[in-house]
């Protein structure tokens, strides 16, 4: 189940006892949280911590039927700590039965979700592991343990092209435009973490007014985006406009940005576009279907940007200019090098 798909079982009142939430996605579990908290009356939602009660405290509070509030939510933090934390849970993690308080835990939420207390919401939260890697593992366990509960929540991360949909339309609900340049770096500067985005978004509101977000804008005030920089070095360098990237080399300089980072971004570019002049793409739709077949995530004015760089090279030049990148990457590996020289001196060799 989704976030979405409990907030539509909300507004048609069918709502079951107890709800897992697994996953650390922060956007969707605070959305999920202001709209079941606003579902319930003023004194009728409680927070409890698993880390300070024990589970059977909180099923007794759940039987507990309020003077004041037919409906109760009761939120559970911390749903992790009712599982084990001796050596036992090595082998539980390997498939072995768990421990005795363990399964009695696991028994008692069992016993009491055949015979739930009306009106009464549990909503156990369990968002320290993610779905994939060694998280995935633990993660299991959460779900053995609460597997009485019937309706799990997965709060997976966003992919890029979702998170960037749910950008535009939260400004949209701000009331203010943003270019799609603008959108797509917010985006990517933020790793697509849409609890982060959502706040970027709430004080470039505040910031732009009525008009147009630009992508100085967000340089201006997402902290991530100080890499905007290096997006438009890399436009600059794509352009072969030597007098424009000198500018902002100077301008990644005074920022104290990492030149090596800016480096690995202009590989990347002239990479893809030899790639994209060996495929023989003729338009920028081509270039983003091409990568997106591949695998390779690309925004439209990324792409763009890769097509501009595949038109103001030639094959051989694009070959020379990642042989000049790895001349500069191995003079940054130096001993003692000093970065800002090794970087002009690539700057106006490529744009020579």
């Amino acid at each position: 189940m989704t976030a979405s798909q409990l907030l539509a079982r909300l507004k048609k009142r069918d709502l079951p006892p107890a709800v897992l939430l697994l996953g650390t996605e922060a956007y969707e579990r605070r959305r999920l949280k202001q709209g079941l908290t606003a579902a319930f009356a003023e004194g009728a939602v409680a927070q409890l911590d698993l880390a300070e009660l024990s589970l059977a405290a909180i099923l007794d509070d759940a039987r507990a039927l309020s003077l004041f509030a037919a409906d109760r939510l009761i939120w559970v933090v911390n749903a992790e700590a009712a599982l084990p934390r001796t050596s036992k849970a090595v082998e539980d993690e390997e498939g072995e039965s768990e421990t005795g308080s363990s399964a009695g835990d696991a028994a008692l939420l069992v016993a009491y979700l055949k015979d739930p207390t009306p009106g009464a919401l549990l909503v156990f939260e369990a968002i320290r592991f993610d779905f994939e890697g060694e998280d995935k593992r633990k993660q299991d366990r959460i779900r053995k343990f609460f597997a009485g509960i019937r309706d799990v929540v997965e709060l997976r991360r966003f992919a890029a092209h979702e998170a960037r949909a749910e950008a535009e339309n939260l400004a949209r609900q701000a009331g203010f435009s943003i270019q799609p340049a603008a959108l797509d770096l917010l985006v990517e500067a933020l790793g697509a973490d849409l609890a982060r985005i959502a706040v970027e978004i709430e004080k470039l509101g505040l910031y732009a007014g009525s008009r147009t977000v630009t992508t100085d804008d967000i340089a201006a005030l997402v902290p991530d985006a100080r890499a905007t920089t290096i997006f438009a070095l890399v436009n600059a360098l794509g352009r072969r406009d030597r007098q424009r990237a000198l500018e902002l080399l100077d301008t990644l300089t005074s920022e104290g940005i990492y030149l090596p980072l800016a480096l690995t971004f202009l590989s990347t570019q002239f990479r893809q576009a030899l790639a994209a002049r060996e495929a023989g793409l003729k338009s920028v739709q081509q270039v983003q279907s091409h990568f997106m077949r591949l695998g390779v995530q690309m925004w439209g004015s990324r792409a763009e940007q890769v097509y501009q760089t595949m038109s103001k090279f030639s094959k051989p030049q694009l070959e020379r200019a990642l042989g000049l990148i790895f001349e500069a990457d191995r003079g940054l590996r130096s001993a003692s090098p000093d970065d800002r020289i090794v970087m002009e001196q690539f700057l106006l060799k490529l744009t020579a």
